[in-house]
């Protein structure tokens, strides 16, 4: 498909200069130089003129399958080389890690296994980078592509390539996506802040309950415990009771018998150290036993039986152990962790609101400014349409067509698209009054290709096309009429490369090379052969084109004036 580029001022410097097809259908292999200007391809039906684009076609990022394979047991490989001296592909190569060459190889493999390698520089690339690239360097025009001209993209780009307003059009479709990329993040954030608002009664409702138990990740352990004690207290008091009354008030007790011990060993302490130390450590000892009764009198103190304090150790226990089931958890950490994360939510539900707010002002921002955008862009569509009208027209009418009429409907929309706010449509009309309606609706096969020849003639006066193939587009046509398609063809090689695969005489006469697609059939297998043929073995084509296997002296001599009337031209 037509693509918008800006190709540059330069005509030639943008070709194919060399293709090579090895072990491709009928293909044994094909060796060939392509030069400046116009190049004719001719040949019998059935001899295999389309095979070379079906091959040509593998490097411009097409699929195939192994019957594409001559030889079963060797590969495919079809190699072409573009000259892209005057292309801007600087960033596109380097947008995908390549080498840039003034001269760049394009290369497909298909092996014997069905696997598909493609190389651009030696350097393996997926097909949609091939495609990629190949877009930008050959145009095919065959039959099938007219029904390219009823399709609403095909249509922008025609109008937008002869507006050459490639870098705002290429401005306003980034921005156009990055706006749809924003409002469907705004559509996901609204669905997901109206699902969030249902559950947020619950959040808060959970939150808050676990918020007013006040929860303390070491509470439940000392509630146990204080509980126990109040459980416990009459055998807890006893027990220390009885331990102060083992210390001082028993027959042998231990504060009495550390006294009686220090009393032996005052004496012995100015008789040597180590007795002294002896003194020095009962001595120690005395005090922390005095120590150690003072704390039993304390804990003694404390221990108490309380019934209203133990009714609230349980409740409060109780609300524990609730809120640890009804929350699947086993220990308080998770119960505080649990609030932690419903306070979460709700504060991402209330920021959301916020952030909602945020990207809807952004979302119109953008919109504000890709409408600016499109008004430009629809006032330089409106601008170039009446050039595009008035020039198809008048080709159609070159083309044997002086009732036709082409016309462009342009509309704009109250709403944004991928184009802008445009809405195009290509009109015609075959017949002299008739009202120009769809292209899809009213015309012909025919007149779909030389409607489609009238555009790409209009394109190609501007530089904004590489290289172009037409496929047979003459089907259909003869007499005068081939003459003014000749023309055509013959005045857009002035500006760009083209090749045409035709079975006109008046065409192949016009080329400035000529390739002879010829079949051979040896040992019961056939195979395709190509050549550059001139001089008189060209005459000898082009009279067999005019009338048959053994053309008249007549037939010769027509086309001999024929070539020379082109040469002349």
């Amino acid at each position: 498909m037509l693509k918008f580029l800006n190709f540059g001022p330069l005509i030639f410097s943008c070709m194919l200069k060399h293709l090579l097809v090895e072990n491709y259908a009928l293909i044994e292999k094909l060796d060939l130089n392509f030069g400046e200007g116009f190049t004719v391809i001719t040949g019998e039906t059935g001899a295999g003129k389309s095979i070379m684009l079906g091959a040509l076609a593998l490097i411009l990022g097409q699929r195939a399958d192994i019957q594409v394979l001559m030889h079963s047991d060797r590969k495919c490989i079809v190699e072409g080389i573009f000259d892209l001296s005057s292309l801007s592909l600087h960033d596109l190569f380097e947008k995908h890690q390549l080498d840039y060459d003034e001269l760049s190889c394009f290369r497909r493999e298909i092996t014997p296994q069905g696997k598909s390698r493609a190389f651009i520089n030696d350097t393996p690339v997926n097909l949609g980078v091939m495609k990629e690239m190949a877009e930008r360097l050959i145009d095919i025009h065959s039959q099938h592509q007219t029904l390219l001209l009823g399709e609403s993209s095909f249509q922008f780009d025609v109008v937008d390539s002869f507006a050459r307003h490639y870098e705002a059009v290429g401005a306003f479709r980034q921005g156009y996506r990055k706006w749809q990329q924003r409002l469907a993040q705004l559509e996901e954030m609204e669905q997901r802040e109206k699902r969030s608002r249902a559950d947020l009664d619950y959040f808060r409702f959970q939150y808050e309950e676990l918020e007013k138990a006040r929860l303390d990740p070491l509470e439940y352990e000392r509630l146990e415990g204080e509980l126990q004690v109040i459980h416990h207290s009459e055998e807890i008091r006893y027990n220390l009771e009885k331990a102060m009354f083992v210390l001082e008030d028993s027959e042998a007790n231990v504060l009495g018998s550390l006294n009686e011990i220090l009393q032996l060993l005052k004496p012995l302490a100015h008789w040597n150290e180590n007795y002294r130390q002896l003194l020095s450590r009962f001595e120690s000892v005395q005090i922390e036993v005095k120590d150690l009764k003072a704390e039993l009198e304390d804990q003694t103190e404390g221990v108490v039986h309380d019934p209203a304090r133990s009714l609230d150790l349980e409740q409060r226990i109780d609300l524990l152990n609730k809120l640890l089931l009804k929350h699947n958890a086993t220990q308080m950490e998770e119960l505080v962790r649990i609030r932690e994360d419903y306070l979460e939510k709700i504060q991402a539900i209330d920021s959301l609101e916020e952030e909602i707010k945020q990207q809807r002002e952004e979302a119109a921002t953008m919109e504000k400014k890709l409408k600016e955008m499109a008004l430009e862009l629809s006032r330089k569509r409106k601008g170039s349409i009446p050039e595009i009208e008035s020039g198809v027209s008048g080709m159609l009418h070159q083309l044997g067509m002086p009732g036709a009429s082409f016309r462009i409907s342009h509309q704009v929309l109250p709403s944004l698209g991928p184009n802008g706010q445009d809405q195009i449509s290509f009109l015609f009309s075959a017949n002299p009054g008739g009202e120009p309606r769809e292209i899809a609706r009213v015309a012909s096969g025919g007149e779909l290709s030389r409607l489609m020849l009238s555009v790409k003639s209009m394109i190609s006066k501007r530089n904004l096309l590489p290289t172009i193939i037409f496929d047979e587009i003459d089907a259909g046509i003869s007499g005068e009429t081939a003459t003014r398609v000749a023309n055509i063809l013959e005045s857009i090689s002035k500006k760009m490369q083209v090749i045409a695969i035709t079975h006109l005489p008046q065409i192949a006469s016009r080329g400035e090379s000529h390739l002879l697609v010829y079949k051979i059939v040896e040992g019961g297998r056939a195979r395709t052969e190509i050549r550059n043929i001139k001089d008189q073995d060209r005459i000898l084509e082009i009279a067999k084109m005019l009338g048959g296997e053994k053309p008249t002296e007549v037939m010769l001599a027509t086309a001999r004036e024929l070539i020379i009337h082109s040469v002349r031209n």
